[in-house]
């Protein structure tokens, strides 16, 4: 259960007699300014450290069909108040959290309707928060939303890291090009990438958007608590260097459906002069409600391997049992059709990996292709597409369940609905059941393909609130859910602990389509991990696929760069990823992998430049150990690792996995060399990292 350790909240009201307000950040560096001006229009400022970080930006809705709401206000009063606590996350990449905020309410009203609105701000030592609230009033219950007017009007052409607006997923390729280069760009983007499903019409970019100036100011913008919301993307002004809201519709391009007592996502943004503390941030989690979770004592940190990989080598595993296409779900007797001999999920392979798991100290097995359906999985043409109560006849549920209990392993379930989300919402509370009588206690659910519903997007203000529905189901039955391409994170994991990870971005899989660069993970924690953790499935050994067969791909890392993952990309769920037989090939390097812990005490950010390199030293949670994975994109470069973090007046074991020599991503990934150094607080080691590559290092007392 989330305690709070200190509290400590003034709150004052202020009657306004001008229409200009502003207020400061706690440690004073952050100033904003609110202002209604030019025909009753809410704008906002924004400073730091004496520099306008945003000119005047503008504020309001336009509501459906063409109605304003973000004009001819005025400002009926404002409230300021400051907040001060400490709070304990059920996991996380820190033992404990402070949040520290100053705060501007500003009441609105509008002269001729008398609509109401309130702004929100918050301003933090690392960032600014604000949100739309609807108050409940006689003159306004419900309305459609039109468009959010939200502005970031940033006045310069900052370097910029994204990818494109796209209502269906976030698995595109990071391109990074100045705001201006934009629209040159986009095009070519969307149709490089596998992924494009239903892009935007719009010039716009997905959040979280991470930027840098010229003068070396970071910022990174993005979403908070989305709940009953679409998710919004980002408009560009590549003339002006405006970004503004643009949120996810529906078909019919209706972009929320309000009712008025309710409130909109914080709008953020993390800013600093230094890139390390963007990574050290903690403003998204602290804009997030605490759990509703009260007993939180069966969500467990997890580490897995599983049936999974061998889908994607190209070696002929399937996650179908039969080649039969002619598939009706309910009415066809699996038992009758012929086995195509390639299924993976087959109760005899499942044992091998629940046996590879206890041997060495995994927590779980995810199985992929266990449950009846996979032969048509088309669901945008049918709309009942798989069974997640029934399995096929080569997997033997009572017998796996009494085989992982005895060997004291779960099994993760998969529900892969194929975004036929209709269909899974019927089968919800049933799939559930059926996982609790038999022993399942997480979830990866997958939302692959065009909705069911046809009128709706994955990021769209409905699939938002199916995705927070299956999850909060899932905490009735002890369930932690891991999703796979539903909307990007927004910090919600503090709230609904028991949603333990998301994949929202191209993870290990798109190795498998050469799909990724050298650069992919020293980008995706200044982007995609800002709104929470990735199950991005780290770990692959043997990263030519044509070892497998047809797959010409090769992976875009050095073998230690994949052990330096699981230190760099964040998550409390973390999957050995390869084959049992490549981890068998190499059992030095695989003991980092067995070592390496997924919750923590203590993180330290050492070395960050978006695009560039990024080196992260982590404390394991209730043990005196700790952990250390540096990265870096194409270009060699020689790290710098710090260990003052660790306990003064005490030496430690560090055990050092780094890049061969001659190691490169393309030419020599699987080099690498193994060392052991002792150490202490005044330690500052210099390793050199190849093209592509990256270092892990276990630290441990001195016995």
């Amino acid at each position: 259960m989330n305690k709070k350790l200190l509290c400590f909240c003034v709150s004052v009201l202020i009657v306004v007699i001008t229409s200009g307000q502003s207020f400061s950040s706690p440690d004073g560096q952050f100033k904003l300014n609110f202002k209604v001006e030019r025909e009753g229009i809410p704008f906002y400022s924004l400073h730091y450290k004496d520099k306008q970080v945003l000119k005047d930006s503008k504020l309001g809705f336009i509501l459906k069909p063409s109605m304003s709401y973000f004009s001819e206000f005025k400002v009926e009063a404002v409230e300021q108040s400051s907040f001060n606590e400490s709070w304990k996350p059920v996991w996380g990449p820190n033992r404990e959290v402070v949040n520290h905020y100053n705060e501007m309410l500003v009441h609105l009203v509008q002269n001729k309707t008398g609509w109401k609105l309130d702004i929100r701000f918050r301003l933090f030592d690392d960032g600014l928060g604000f949100r739309y609230e609807f108050p409940v009033q006689p003159e306004l219950r419900h309305f459609t939303i039109n468009n959010e007017l939200t502005s970031f009007n940033l006045g310069k052409d900052y370097k910029a890291f994204w990818i494109p607006a796209d209502y269906d997923t976030n698995e595109f390729p990071v391109t990074t090009s100045k705001l201006s280069e934009i629209s040159k760009l986009i095009d070519d983007v969307r149709k490089e990438s596998l992924a494009a499903k239903a892009p935007s019409k719009d010039l716009a970019v997905q959040t979280p958007l991470m930027l840098k100036s010229q003068d070396g100011l970071y910022i990174n913008i993005h979403e908070a608590a989305l709940v009953n919301f679409a998710a919004m993307t980002l408009n560009v002004d590549e003339n002006n260097f405006i970004l503004s809201s643009a949120l996810t519709p529906d078909k019919n391009g209706d972009k929320g459906f309000i009712q008025t007592g309710s409130v909109s996502p914080w709008r953020t943004m993390i800013i600093s002069s230094d890139a390390k503390k963007i990574l050290s941030s903690n403003l998204i989690v602290n804009l997030n409600e605490p759990s509703r979770i009260k007993d939180t004592s069966w969500i467990k940190p997890t580490k897995y391997i599983g049936v999974w990989w061998e889908y994607f080598t190209g070696g002929g595993s399937t996650w179908a049992y039969s080649d039969n296409q002619d598939i009706r779900i309910g009415e066809t007797d699996y038992r009758t059709l012929k086995p195509n001999g390639r299924h993976g999920a087959n109760t005899k392979h499942v044992k091998e990996y629940i046996d590879f798991a206890a041997e060495n100290g995994f927590d779980a097995v995810l199985v992929e292709g266990w449950n009846e359906g996979w032969e048509d999985n088309q669901a945008y043409r049918k709309e009942r597409i798989y069974s997640f109560t029934k399995a096929y006849p080569d997997f033997d549920v009572k017998e796996l369940h009494d085989y992982a209990k005895s060997k004291k392993v779960k099994i993760i379930m998969h529900h892969e609905t194929t975004s036929s989300v209709v269909d899974y919402e019927r089968q919800l509370k049933e799939s559930f059941q059926f996982m609790k009588d038999n022993g399942y206690d997480a979830v990866k659910t997958g939302y692959v393909g065009p909705m069911i519903p046809r009128s709706e997007h994955h990021d769209s203000q409905w699939m938002v609130n199916h995705y927070k529905y299956v999850t909060e189901t899932a905490a009735q039955y002890h369930i932690m859910v891991n999703s796979h391409e539903a909307v990007r994170p927004t910090g919600l994991h503090r709230t609904f602990p028991n949603w333990i990870a998301q994949e929202s971005a191209r993870g290990t899989e798109f190795e498998s389509f050469n799909g990724n660069r050298p650069d992919h993970t020293t980008i995706l924690p200044f982007t995609r991990l800002i709104g929470g953790p990735m199950d991005y499935t780290p770990g692959i050994f043997e990263g030519d696929l044509s070892t497998y067969g047809n797959n010409k791909a090769q992976l875009s890392t050095t073998l230690t760069k994949q052990l330096a993952l699981y230190v760099t990309m964040y998550s409390p769920l973390q999957m050995a990823a390869d084959l049992i037989q490549n981890y068998k090939k190499y059992p030095d390097a695989f003991q980092f992998i067995k070592d390496v812990a997924v919750d923590w005490d203590a993180s330290y950010i050492l070395e960050a430049e978006p695009g560039d390199y990024i080196t992260i030293a982590r404390k394991a949670r209730n043990k005196n150990e700790w952990f250390v994975g540096s990265i870096t994109d194409e270009n060699p470069r020689e790290a710098t690792v710090d260990v003052s973090f660790l306990p003064k007046g005490e030496k430690f074991e560090a055990v050092i996995y780094r890049d061969g020599k001659n190691a490169s991503w393309n030419h020599n990934p699987k080099s690498y060399e193994i060392s052991k150094q002792i150490i202490n607080s005044g330690s500052k080691l210099k390793i050199k990292v190849a093209p592509g590559g990256g270092f892990a290092i276990s630290i441990k007392p001195l016995k």
